[in-house]
């Protein structure tokens, strides 16, 4: 076989037939110029005939997008072909797809033809494309349900009579790896037999194969057809498309790059794949914002967790050495890097590797007091904890004492309906310049609280002359035990105007007074680190350097 694999992309096709889904004119030529850069082959760009919409994509991919091959979708019907090819005519390089149904389900139930009515049609429609464009691939749609020694039959006559791709579906995801497997390979040497190895190994004649995820195997079965001699494979981004999808394009793509070595063993052969794979994220994301179909977070390659650690035993592994627990390099296929997340399974390598790549400096006695605090305070609290979490127990450890602010007492009235706003009054300790009173006004008693609190200690949630800015990252309220006497727990994120951040956590029966506790917690940590932070960061840490 031809040791070049020819990926042919479908996401502007099948992958907008996906339920919910519809790409507009500028979309689609967004996606497929990042489908040309990212070494993509084929695209095929649409379904001319079903829609003025669909041609006109098709027309416009085939004017602008160079470099790649352009292929529209057409029924075995000469008024499709012709549909097809009055939008391709423009393309650098264009293809005409030409399918049919090859099973006996959908010969009798949607058909309602014999098969030698449909090997007519199918032999018919490859001679009439051929009269408009030279690369012509057809389908035998619902191959993997279809008789074999039929299929075989269906594929060896439009092959003589000219058709370059041979596509073998699993239109319905209905095989399995080592039975796609066989299909593949008893298509193979049916060609052999007939004299076409030249051909195939040139890459002039090439068998397809096209798998639906309806039991999860899309991908598996597609690498299985590559071992069994097919040379072109077709998907989607993220796997999107009709039902369960396609087979995710982007896992395929890196399975064969990570285990070159097991598919050229297998295949006596060595594997030509030239995609950048470090445009796949990119591309992945690009997708989910068109089409609204958010990626899982534990999806393959895509996904947010797919590069993400959060139990301690493999956030050291992958401290220590990457490819402890990544078989993949995550810049590679377009992440930044890896991700440690902070977790309730995270241990002290995770947090001392949290904290020192912030710039702390500190010993081992120090570390082992911010991993008892976290064990104990954080780590049961909070899902996801964000680093400031983390690095304020740091900053409580040497400056606790220094802290200036502290609530004395609070009143929050809230207001049902009409056009009275929610007030807080706030009372609070300032070590420096004494007891501040302050009354905000806010949606709601919350952001009441927080505009008093603010304005007492010259704070703005709006930037102007007269106070300091700050700005909510983050602000989450969670229960800690049930029923209606429930404590809150509040966790709050606050960064200043010079983009220095820090976080509190505040816990009360009153969600109100949770939530004062922890912006007052944030706001203490943020003056400690506006105040004295470079100091903190440049020494050696340890608690015999405590003032």
């Amino acid at each position: 076989m031809n040791s070049k694999i020819v990926f042919f992309d479908t996401t502007l096709r099948d992958g907008e037939q996906s339920p919910g889904v519809s790409l507009n004119l500028t979309q689609k030529v967004e996606i497929g110029k990042a489908l040309a850069d990212l070494g993509i082959d084929v695209i095929e760009a649409g379904f001319p005939i079903t829609s003025p919409g669909d041609f006109e994509a098709v027309k416009t991919l085939a004017k602008e997008v160079k470099g790649v091959t352009i292929a529209a979708l057409a029924r075995a019907n000469p008024k499709d072909i012709e549909v097809a090819w009055e939008a391709l005519k423009f393309a650098e390089s264009p293809r005409i797809h030409t399918f049919i149904a090859t099973s006996d389900i959908h010969l009798k139930y949607k058909l309602k033809k014999s098969r030698s009515e449909v090997l007519e049609l199918a032999k018919s429609a490859v001679k009439y494309a051929l009269s408009f464009c030279s690369d012509v691939e057809f389908s035998a749609e619902d191959a993997t349900r279809s008789d074999w020694e039929y299929l075989g039959e269906v594929i060896l006559e439009v092959v003589k009579i000219g058709a370059k791709t041979v596509n073998i579906p699993d239109t319905v995801g209905y095989t399995v790896p080592m039975e796609y497997y066989k299909l593949i390979k008893f298509l193979v040497e049916k060609l052999l037999l007939a004299g076409y190895e030249e051909v195939l190994k040139k890459g002039d004649l090439r068998i397809s194969v096209h798998c639906h995820n309806d039991l999860g195997l899309a991908v598996a079965n597609s690498l299985s057809a590559i071992l069994a001699g097919a040379t072109q494979v077709e998907g989607t981004l993220n796997g999107i498309g009709e039902r369960a999808g396609n087979a995710a394009l982007e896992e395929v793509i890196m399975a064969l790059k990570t285990r070159k070595d097991f598919f050229e063993k297998n295949l006596g052969y060595p594997l030509e794949i030239n995609i950048n794979t470090q445009k796949i994220v990119p591309l992945s994301q690009l997708v989910v914002k068109y089409t609204g179909m958010f990626v899982q977070p534990n999806k393959a390659i895509v996904g947010a967790n797919a590069f993400a650690h959060e139990s301690g035993i493999h956030q050291h592994g992958v401290i220590c050495e990457r490819s402890t627990y990544e078989i993949i390099n995550p810049e590679e296929v377009g992440w930044t890097g890896s991700a440690i997340i902070l977790g309730k399974h995270s241990g002290r390598h995770a947090i001392n590797f949290k904290l020192k790549s912030k710039g702390w400096k500190f010993d081992d006695e120090v570390l082992n007091h911010i991993f008892e605090r976290f064990r104990t305070e954080i780590k049961d609290i909070l899902k996801k904890i964000d680093d400031e979490y983390v690095e304020g127990i740091l900053i409580d450890l040497f400056s606790e004492k220094e802290y200036r602010y502290s609530l004395i007492s609070s009143q929050v009235i809230s207001v049902y309906s009409g056009s009275l706003k929610p007030i807080a009054q706030v009372e609070i300790e300032d070590k420096k310049l004494g007891k501040k009173v302050s009354v905000g006004l806010g949606v709601g008693p919350i952001d009441a609280a927080y505009k008093a609190v603010a304005k007492a200690l010259g704070y703005s949630f709006e930037k102007n002359d007269k106070e300091k800015f700050l700005k909510l990252i983050d602000f989450h309220i969670s229960a800690l035990t049930g029923g209606t006497s429930a404590e809150g727990v509040c966790g709050v994120i606050i960064e200043n105007e010079k983009g220095l951040r820090t976080a509190g956590l505040g816990k009360d029966g009153d969600i109100v007074i949770a939530s004062l506790k922890a912006f007052l917690k944030a706001l203490n940590r943020l003056e400690i680190l506006e105040e004295k932070g470079k100091e903190l960061k440049s020494q050696v840490l340890s608690f015999k350097s405590r003032s």
